[in-house]
């Protein structure tokens, strides 16, 4: 099980209601902010999450609307939080602007932060307990563009009552048998991990994408995802426009959504030229299970299925 909470859907600039760009994904006791547009620490604050075990970002691109409010959120992690190192991962040309960012912000000894810049590869990048976290190359301006997969590894149920039969004791016996080796019983007896492990069951899918300029390549890492969060930048009416800057329309993501197979398609990078029924409509005539994100929203995603948190009061524009 995952959690999704976004603190910022806007596009380029903030709105009345939203804020820019910035997604927190959470997994068990691990958190992962992917981008970090201006105004994310206090959304951080509104949501009611705190800063605890937030020392990763995950940058989408370089572009100011998703990089901004990295300079803040370190300067109050060095001031006022226990947080005395940041690791900021991203392709070289974000990675570049932020340190010139970090000039400014880390500049002599009045801030005490270690900061981290890890450049981006496509492939496996985390793993934290059975999650894997994998970065993957999209088209946008310029180079350097990733999106994320955050994909738990499949689980065998443990059977009890067939342990029960076998004579299974509790305790480390039951434990090592779940990570799949063989135990000996006090009788001489030995039980094999299948004789009290059921079916695989697969993990939680979720695919994140930043700013995107196409998705026909994309189909293949989104199969089956549980969730897809994607921009949605314009309306197929204006689709010469997004072209043109590299963005996608509601109508381009819902496609994606729809032939990848994705149980919920979330979309965020929303436009202060359309109104929210506008983005909504045009993406659900070709994806009904389509949900417009709005700021300060808390997610659960599971095997199949997404539900909401909570939210603390974040509306619509239109």
């Amino acid at each position: 099980m995952l959690e999704i909470a976004f603190l910022g859907t806007s596009a380029s600039a903030p709105s009345v209601r939203r804020g820019l760009p910035s997604t927190m994904v959470l997994y068990r006791d691990r958190r992962w902010l992917v981008d970090c547009g201006e105004g994310t620490q206090r959304q951080i604050l509104r949501s009611g999450l705190g800063f605890k075990r937030l020392d990763t970002v995950l940058l989408t691109h370089g572009h100011l609307d998703h990089i901004l409010g990295l300079g803040g959120l370190v300067s109050t992690f060095a001031r006022w939080e226990s947080i005395d190192r940041m690791a900021i991962y991203g392709g070289r040309s974000a990675l570049d602007r932020v340190r010139d960012l970090m000039g400014v912000v880390l500049r002599g000894d009045e801030v005490a932060v270690t900061v981290e810049y890890i450049e981006l590869q496509p492939g496996p990048l985390l793993r934290a307990g059975d999650l894997d976290v994998v970065a993957f190359p999209v088209k946008h301006r310029g180079s350097g563009n990733f999106g994320f997969l955050f994909h738990e590894r499949s689980h065998r149920p443990f059977l009890v009552e067939q342990a029960e039969a076998l004579g299974v004791p509790l305790g480390p016996e039951r434990r090592q048998l779940v990570q799949g080796l063989p135990i000996t019983l006090a009788d001489g007896r030995i039980v094999q991990p299948d004789d009290v492990l059921g079916e695989a069951t697969p993990g939680v899918k979720l695919v994140v994408l930043g700013d995107v300029a196409r998705v026909d390549d994309l189909v293949g890492i989104v199969r089956n995802a549980d969730a897809l969060i994607c921009e949605s930048t314009y309306l197929w009416e204006d689709r010469a426009a997004a072209k043109q800057f590299g963005h996608l329309t509601a109508r381009q993501a819902a496609e994606l959504a729809r032939d990848a197979g994705v149980g919920t398609l979330f979309l965020t990078h929303v436009s202060r030229r359309y109104a929210a029924h506008q983005i909504r409509h045009e993406a659900q005539a070709v994806f009904p299970r389509t949900i417009l994100a709005d700021d300060l929203e808390v997610w659960r995603i599971k095997r199949g299925a997404v539900e909401r948190v909570r939210d603390v009061g974040a509306g619509e524009d239109g």
